[in-house]
């Protein structure tokens, strides 16, 4: 049984999962990291952050192979800009903890799910994984999702079109059958590592829309 939605510390625990996997090269992964941590202090993301007397909780994890999953930023409150700035700064500053390995997306999504269990206690719980290839290594993530606490758990994408046609022909209908998970799960696609900022800013824009909070708020309830 949880806890009482006024014992909540934040309104989201949000924790995004960056692919380093062997498809991803240097240069790649220096556009993902810039990107996010570009994307993080974008005028409408810190709005978006902020836009609700409650904070949002932040990690940032990397994942490739079988053992592959780093946590690059550890759970943090997110009350006010320093916060998100000393967090961008964090992202921006990490260096890759693996080459490059198989696609363990399965892998990937049991690790968030156990670190969503050290996060704060909040209203809603997302991860959010990006990548640029659909598994190839172990079980996927429908086989996670059946066996790892994704109960409350709402898993959206962030698709990286890298190569000619295979992210419309494949991946893209890959994370929408396989990867979306829980109610109003929702999927972001990049045109390549360039626009990985962009397409970062939006989603985290549409995830960081306050949801129910509001409603109990004016009720009360989280007084």
């Amino acid at each position: 049984m949880g806890s009482p939605v006024w014992a909540a510390q934040c309104r989201l625990a949000l924790a995004l999962a960056m692919d380093i996997s062997t498809s991803v090269d240097a240069t790649e992964d220096t556009l993902q990291r810039q990107g996010l941590a570009a994307a993080l202090l974008a005028p409408e993301v810190q709005e978006a952050f902020f836009s609700s007397p409650m904070p949002v909780a932040l990690a940032v994890y990397e994942w490739s192979g079988r053992t592959t999953q780093r946590v690059i930023l550890s759970w943090k409150l997110i009350e006010q800009p320093p916060d998100l700035l000393a967090a961008s700064t964090q992202i921006a500053n990490s260096v890759r903890s693996d080459s490059g390995s198989a696609t363990a997306m399965g892998y990937a999504m049991a690790f968030g799910a156990s670190l969503m269990e050290e996060a704060p206690n909040c209203l809603f719980q997302t991860i959010d994984v990006s990548g640029d290839g659909s598994n190839n290594d172990g079980y996927g993530p429908r086989i996670a999702y059946k066996h790892f606490p994704f109960e409350n758990i709402i898993v959206n994408g962030l698709v990286i079109n890298a190569a000619d046609f295979e992210g419309e022909l494949y991946l893209i209908p890959f994370y929408e059958n396989n990867v979306l998970h829980g109610p109003g799960a929702f999927l972001e696609i990049a045109s390549g590592f360039e626009d990985f900022e962009r397409a970062m800013r939006r989603k985290l824009e549409r995830e960081l829309r306050p949801r129910l909070e509001i409603g109990a708020l004016q009720t009360g309830v989280l007084e």
